[in-house]
C-alpha cells in the first residue's frame, strides 16, 4: 500500500486526495490541516452570503469521507508541531497544499496605522477563522476605503453593505454579525490604480453590488473615460466587456437617496495613509493615467478619501514551511510538474499542489487540474517511493509521540455544536470563533 500524507484540507487538498484514490486502488491517504476543520478558504475565505459556492463542501465533504482517505486536523506541520522531516519518515509521499497564507501589502507610509487591515484579516474575522482578531474593524468607522478591484474587494465591500437581515441567515459568527449589525458605514470605496477594463472581479461578483438593499452604486464617468477600451469596448474578452457595460449603467443611473452608497473608483493610485487622532482618518491617491502599454503612470495630481477603515485588497502570498525550499519572489515552493526541487533536483517523495504550486491565481475548480498533474507525477514515481520502509499506521506513531489529531469525527461533532448554536440564537448554522469552543466540541466525542 502506498501512503501519502497530504498537507491542507483545502479543495487543492481534497482534490489531490480524490485524485489519488481514483487512480490507485492501492492508496491510503492522510489528509492533515493544522485546524480542526476542514476545507480551507471554502470554510474560511467564501464569503457567508455565497450558499452555493459554499456548497462546494459537499464535494470535498465526499473526498474525506471516502474508506481510503482520513482527515486528521489540528495538526500542526514545522517547528510547533510535526516535523516536515519527520512526515517524510511515516509517509513515502508528501504533498504539501497549505495554500498562500498571507497577503501583500502596499509599501506605502501609514501603512500600519490602526484602522488599516488587510481584506485577509477582515474576512478571516467574518468568516469565524480561530486565529482571527476581533479588533473593531467597524467600530467608530463611518467612511471605508478598499484598494483593489477583484472579488475579494467585491465581497468585503458587500459585507460592509449588507444589513441584519441579509446577514442573519448565514453561518457568520455572532460577534461579527452583532458589529456589522451596529456599524455605521455609510459610505465605501473601492478603488483601483487601473481602469475598469482591467479590473479583476466577476461580473456576477460586480451585480451583486447593484442588488444590495437600501445601497446606491456610483460611477464617475469621468473616470470610466479614461480608460481607452470604454469608448468601444466591443474587442474586450467577454468578462471584460460585460463588466464595463455594468459600470457605464452605473454611471448614467441617478442616484436614489438611500442611505448607504458604494462608490467604484479607477485610475487611483495609494501613496500614503494619513492619520487622524493616532489612528487612519484618509487615503491619499495620485490620479494615473494609462500608459499604453497596459499599465498606468503618475500624474501628479492628488486626491484624499476621507476614511476610518481601510481594506487592502492586492492578493494573497505563500510564505515559507520549514523543511522545504522556497521562491522568495514568486512566493512559491520550486518544483517540476509538481515534483519538489532542492537546489534544481528533484527531492524524492515531496511534492506540491494549488497556490504554493503555482501563486495564488485561478478559481476553485483550477485546483482539480493542478492537482491532477502533481498526482500523476506522484504516480510516476511510485514504483521507487514504496522500496521505502514506512510504519503501518502513522497515526499509531504520532499518538507515541503525544500527537491527537481532531478525526473525522470530531470535525462531526463540531458541525453539531455549531448547529446547536445556531439553534440557540435563533439562527440556523453559527460557526464557532475560537480554537478552545472548537476543540471542546471535538473532544466532547469521548465525554
Amino acid at each position: 500500500m502506498l501512503r501519502v500524507a497530504v498537507v491542507g484540507s483545502g479543495p487543492s487538498g481534497c482534490y489531490t486526495a480524490q485524485s489519488l484514490v481514483q487512480q490507485d486502488p492501492d492508496v491510503l491517504v492522510d489528509v492533515l490541516d493544522r485546524l480542526p476543520c476542514p476545507y480551507g478558504l471554502v470554510r474560511y475565505g467564501v464569503a457567508p452570503d455565497h450558499e452555493k459556492i459554499k456548497s462546494l463542501q459537499n464535494n470535498l465533504r465526499a473526498v474525506l469521507e471516502h474508506e481510503r482517505v482520513r482527515f486528521l486536523g489540528g495538526l500542526q506541520v514545522g517547528p510547533q508541531g510535526v516535523p516536515a522531516a519527520r512526515l517524510r519518515e511515516l509517509y513515502h509521499a508528501v504533498v504539501y497544499c497549505v495554500g498562500a497564507a498571507t497577503d501583500r501589502h502596499l509599501g506605502i507610509p501609514g501603512e500600519e496605522l490602526p484602522g488599516s487591515w488587510s481584506a485577509t484579516e477582515f474576512v478571516s474575522w467574518y468568516s469565524a477563522h480561530p486565529d482571527a482578531v476581533d479588533d473593531g474593524f467597524v467600530r467608530d468607522a463611518r467612511s471605508a476605503v478598499v484598494i483593489g478591484v477583484g472579488n475579494v474587494a467585491v465581497d468585503v465591500t458587500r459585507m460592509l453593505a449588507r444589513g441584519p437581515a441579509e446577514l442573519s441567515p448565514t453561518d457568520m459568527p455572532q460577534a461579527a454579525l452583532t458589529a456589522l449589525a451596529a456599524s455605521h458605514v455609510r459610505n465605501i470605496h473601492m478603488v483601483g490604480r487601473r481602469g475598469p477594463s482591467q479590473a479583476r472581479f466577476t461580473t456576477k461578483e460586480l451585480r451583486e453590488l447593484g442588488a444590495l438593499p437600501d445601497t446606491d452604486v456610483a460611477v464617475d464617468p469621468a473616470e470610466l473615460a479614461l480608460d481607452p477600451a470604454y469608448g468601444d469596448p466591443s474587442a474586450l474578452p467577454g468578462t471584460q466587456r460585460r463588466n464595463v457595460e455594468v459600470l457605464r449603467g452605473w454611471a448614467e443611473a441617478p442616484a436614489r437617496g438611500v442611505p448607504r452608497r458604494i462608490r467604484l473608483r479607477f485610475f487611483l493610485r495609494p501613496v500614503e495613509l494619513l492619520a487622524d487622532g493616532g489612528r487612519v482618518g484618509a487615503v491619499r491617491f495620485e490620479r494615473t493615467a494609462p500608459d499604453g502599454r497596459g499599465g498606468v503612470v503618475g500624474t501628479g495630481r492628488f486626491e484624499d478619501i476621507e476614511a476610518q477603515l481601510v481594506l487592502r485588497s492586492v492578493g494573497y502570498r505563500g510564505v515559507p514551511l520549514e523543511g522545504l525550499p522556497f521562491d522568495p519572489e514568486s512566493g512559491t515552493v520550486p518544483h517540476l510538474a509538481g515534483r519538489v526541487l532542492r537546489g534544481g533536483v528533484v527531492a524524492p517523495g515531496e511534492y506540491v499542489a494549488g497556490w504554493i504550486k503555482r501563486g495564488p491565481t485561478g478559481v476553485i475548480g483550477t485546483n482539480r487540474p493542478c492537482a491532477k498533474e502533481t498526482v500523476m507525477s506522484l504516480l510516476e514515481d511510485a514504483a521507487v517511493l514504496v522500496r521505502k520502509d514506512v510504519p503501518e499506521d502513522p497515526l499509531t506513531v504520532l499518538r507515541a509521540e503525544g500527537v491527537e489529531p481532531v478525526e473525522w469525527a470530531g470535525w462531526r461533532a463540531i458541525e453539531r455544536a455549531e448547529a446547536e448554536l445556531g439553534a440557540s440564537l435563533g439562527r440556523s448554522v453559527v460557526k464557532l470563533s475560537d480554537w478552545d469552543s472548537l476543540l471542546a466540541a471535538a473532544r466532547s466525542i469521548s465525554s
